[in-house]
C-alpha cells in the first residue's frame, strides 16, 4: 500500500475566490516508510487571482508575486502529477492520500486535476488526516489509563509533534516543509510495520 503525503499552499481559504499556489507530495511505501518519489512546485497564477489573495494566508506561507509569476503552468503541473501517479500505479485499494487537513487540500488539489479526471484515472477517494489517527490512538490509550485524552494534548500537527518531542514545522509554511513534517509525525503516531521503527523516514 502506498501513501501520498500531500500538502498545498494557497493565497486564501475560500475555494470560490482563492487559488492553489504551491503543491508538494511524497509517495511512500506504508509498510516500510520508503519514499518512492517526491515532488514540489510553485503554481503559476494570473495577477488577477493573486490580487484577490488573503494577506493573512500570504503572511503564513510568505509567498510573493515574483515567485508565483515564475511558477509552473497549472496544466503542465497537472500532467506531471498524472504521469507520476501512473508510474507508481496510484489506484484505489492500492493507495491513500494522507494530509494534515484533507478537506482543505483536496478541494485545492482539484483545481489542478479536476474530480472527473481523478475519477476516470481511478485515483483513491480516501483522504486520511493525521489528527484523526492521533485522536483514535489517544482515545484507545486513555481508555486503558495509558495516556491523556486527545483534547488534553491538542490535535494540531504542531501539538501532536510536541507530544512526541518532535520539532514544530519550519516556517514559513511551504508545502514540502509541511509534507516532511507530516511524515515525521505520521511515523511517530502510526509508524511503519516493516523495517523502520524510529528515526527519519527513508528518502
Amino acid at each position: 500500500m502506498l501513501g501520498i503525503f500531500l500538502d498545498t499552499e494557497t493565497n486564501g481559504l475560500n475555494l470560490q475566490v482563492h487559488k492553489i499556489i504551491e503543491i508538494a507530495y511524497k509517495i511512500v511505501d506504508l509498510g516500510t516508510g520508503e519514499v518512492k518519489e517526491e515532488y514540489q512546485s510553485i503554481v503559476a497564477q494570473p495577477f488577477e487571482a493573486w490580487e484577490k489573495g488573503d494577506p493573512n494566508s500570504l503572511k503564513i506561507n510568505g509567498f510573493s508575486w515574483d515567485e508565483i509569476s515564475k511558477g509552473r503552468a497549472p496544466h503542465n503541473l497537472a500532467q506531471h502529477i498524472i504521469d507520476s501517479f501512473t508510474r507508481w500505479g496510484i489506484q484505489r485499494k492500492k493507495a491513500v492520500f494522507i494530509c494534515q487537513n484533507p478537506s482543505f487540500d483536496r478541494v485545492f488539489f482539484s483545481q489542478l486535476v479536476n474530480p472527473d479526471t481523478q475519477e476516470m484515472l481511478n485515483w483513491p477517494y480516501h483522504w486520511l488526516d493525521l489528527a484523526s489517527m492521533f485522536w483514535a490512538i489517544s482515545m484507545d490509550r486513555a481508555k486503558n489509563n495509558q495516556g491523556p485524552l486527545p483534547w488534553e494534548v491538542g490535535y494540531s500537527k504542531d501539538l501532536i509533534a510536541a507530544h512526541y518531542n518532535l520539532p514544530k514545522e519550519s516556517t514559513p509554511h511551504r508545502a514540502m516543509n509541511g509534507v516532511s513534517h507530516l511524515l515525521l509525525c505520521y511515523q511517530a503516531v502510526v509508524g511503519f510495520p516493516i523495517g523502520q521503527t524510529s528515526g527519519t523516514p527513508q528518502s
